[in-house]
């Protein structure tokens, strides 16, 4: 089923990116004496990537390096102090109301009960959305009787049960059908599996790419787990510190960390094997202050290759291959750094 068979507009074209995201920037103030300076928290501090129609890009980093700001970003949550976001080739408060936009975006949240409202049936629940928007009800009930079906709960069983009836991985299929329900283009999934056990987790995930092939739906999916993030995933997008620092298909990101931090984090995966435990931590300390970040590259407080180059200057974003992309001076050959390829 296209996003066409679904009645909804394809502006941009085939071979326009879904989305565009341009220098997003958000710094949230930070309250400060009578006399002192003003202060902001910098949680995305210009990030730029694009999700083609039709992929998932997963989002990975620490916590506190602004995937989940960048996520409420794309479904305007919160506004952006700057940069611009375009869907569909529309920008967003330019050509794009904020309205418009979420008829085109939903969003999956971690925690699968709060997201729920307890006093609605999940009929009732999942029909909301359609009705809010101008669905007969009659016709909005249709809608969600259907998407239970699709999400794998029978709608005569499930259809009157309330959200404390239901099991974690159940609820989290609500969501998804409540999100579904609005007929989006892009749904982002926010840690949408990490509260799961493995075995429901992995239902989830194989109900997940059934309902992007049945409904032509392009995922962001945000992430902790990266043997998670491998499997579902198309590209991967690395994040620190409110920056993108590493993009590439999934497949090139996990045969070839180009950045130390990717390394870094690849190199903590726990594994199955005894002989290849981890007994050296990857990566030391706490990400720095997001108020006060370091000059040049913001991970060159924890990097093991760092030089005086990493302090001085913001590292050029560098093209290693088709659509595999770092931020970091050891590929930029005119950067300086000893270990630059000439």
């Amino acid at each position: 089923m296209s996003a066409n068979d679904l009645g909804l507009p394809d502006k941009g074209g085939p071979a326009q990116p879904l989305v565009i995201a341009s220098d997003l920037t958000c710094h949230f103030p930070v309250r400060a004496g009578a006399f002192g300076p003003k202060k902001v928290v910098r949680a995305v501090d210009g990030v730029s990537f694009t999700i083609a129609k039709g992929e998932t890009l997963g989002v990975v980093g620490e916590s506190g390096c602004g995937k989940s700001t960048t996520a409420r970003l794309m479904i305007g949550l919160i506004e952006a102090t700057g940069g611009k976001i375009i869907y569909d080739g529309q920008e967003l408060g330019a050509d794009l109301s904020l309205r418009e936009l979420r008829r085109g975006v939903q969003m999956v949240f971690q925690d699968s009960f709060a997201s729920l409202n307890p006093r609605l049936t999940i009929e009732e629940s999942i029909a909301f959305g359609p009705k809010v928007n101008g669905v007969d009800p009659a016709e909005a009930r249709r809608i969600a009787r259907d998407l239970l079906d699709r999400i794998g709960l029978d709608p005569a069983r499930f259809a009157g049960r309330y959200p404390h009836e239901l099991s974690g991985g159940q609820r989290q299929r609500v969501n998804i059908g409540r999100a579904l329900a609005m007929r989006p283009r892009l749904v982002i999934l926010d840690e949408a599996v990490s509260a799961l056990d493995k075995s429901v987790e992995a239902q989830v995930l194989n109900l997940l790419a059934d309902l992007r092939r049945d409904f032509d739906l392009t995922y962001m999916f945000i992430s902790h787990d990266l043997n998670v993030v491998r499997y579902i995933s198309d590209r991967l997008m690395v994040m620190y510190l409110g920056e993108v620092v590493e993009i590439g298909s999934a497949e090139a990101l996990y045969e070839r960390q180009a950045h130390p931090y990717t390394a870094a984090l690849f190199s903590a995966m726990p594994s199955m094997d005894p002989d290849a435990r981890t007994e050296v931590p990857p990566l030391a300390g706490d990400p720095p202050n997001p108020i006060d970040p370091p000059s040049g590259c913001r991970f060159h407080t924890r990097c093991p290759f760092a030089e005086e180059v990493c302090a001085a200057r913001k590292p050029q974003v560098v093209t290693l291959g088709e659509g595999h992309q770092v931020a970091c001076h050891m590929h930029d050959a005119t950067s300086g750094h000893g270990k630059a390829a000439a």
